[in-house]
């Protein structure tokens, strides 16, 4: 990962910074090679035609893929790892996560661990099937049982659906006049948005269902299908998960 100008120095220090990686240099740059191939590949199909994004979002790939490189290679995590690929790797369940959660108990854990920064799974519920995918909470307003997430938007913490109640009606204003575009565009999204082919369904993190979300596990509605890949966003989220209760790290 050095370039000409600097080379032995850069790598050098980086991994005399690391000690405990000893000879897994070989491993460091196999899954270094992995991420890279796999997020440009994403870059290409992902339709961005504003060069100075285009830009931002390669110039920026160096960072993000060496910390996840150095966390993969240590591997602090109960999961197994696929140098080759990139990924995390875990036992994938047949059936997807049963829904719903017990409420009361989901509600609960949100209200006493909900804060800037945590990772958190969501359910995707698609026409073509099921995956999960790992947030970041950027916004919390517990007042009125809501939380905001990076990617995703709005969530209550209740589970009920964002337009059957009229408490979520009050905090949709409320939390309007704080993000309004971002709020209107994710009302439909609620905990869950039962009757249709498209829904989005806040979990309670599990040490299951994190293994899943960490490896990619995807299900159709008959049985489960090959893990889809995860981008380097997705891959950052997984090296700040707190294993020992999935609470936020310190």
């Amino acid at each position: 990962m050095s370039t000409n100008s600097h080379p032995p120095k850069t790598q050098s220090g980086f991994f005399n910074d690391l000690g405990e990686l000893g000879g897994n240099h070989a491993q460091f740059s196999e899954v270094c090679t992995a991420l890279y191939e796999r997020e440009l590949l994403f870059i290409a199909h992902s339709g961005i035609t504003n060069a100075s994004i285009l830009k931002r979002r390669i110039g920026g790939l160096p960072h993000h893929i060496r910390s996840v490189a150095r966390y993969f290679v240590t591997n602090p995590t109960p999961l197994s790892t696929d140098t080759y690929n990139g990924s995390w790797y875990a036992k994938q369940p047949k059936a997807a996560p049963r829904l719903p959660q017990d409420t009361d108990a989901t509600a609960q854990w949100f209200r006493k661990h909900a804060d800037y920064g945590l990772i958190v799974p969501v359910l995707i519920k698609t026409i073509e099937g099921i995956h999960l995918e790992l947030d970041a909470i950027d916004k919390t307003m517990l007042v009125d049982d809501v939380v905001h997430l990076n990617k995703h938007g709005w969530f209550t913490v209740e589970g009920i659906n964002r337009g059957n109640s009229q408490e979520a009606k009050q905090s949709e204003k409320r939390a309007s006049s704080h993000d309004e575009d971002s709020y209107r565009e994710s009302q439909q999204k609620g905990l869950e948005n039962r009757g249709s082919f498209d829904s989005k369904v806040l979990l309670k993190p599990t040490k299951t269902i994190m293994a899943s979300a960490c490896s990619g596990h995807a299900w159709n509605f008959k049985s489960r299908v090959s893990p889809r890949a995860l981008s380097i966003r997705e891959m950052r989220l997984s090296t700040q998960i707190n294993w020992k209760n999935f609470t936020l790290l310190k």
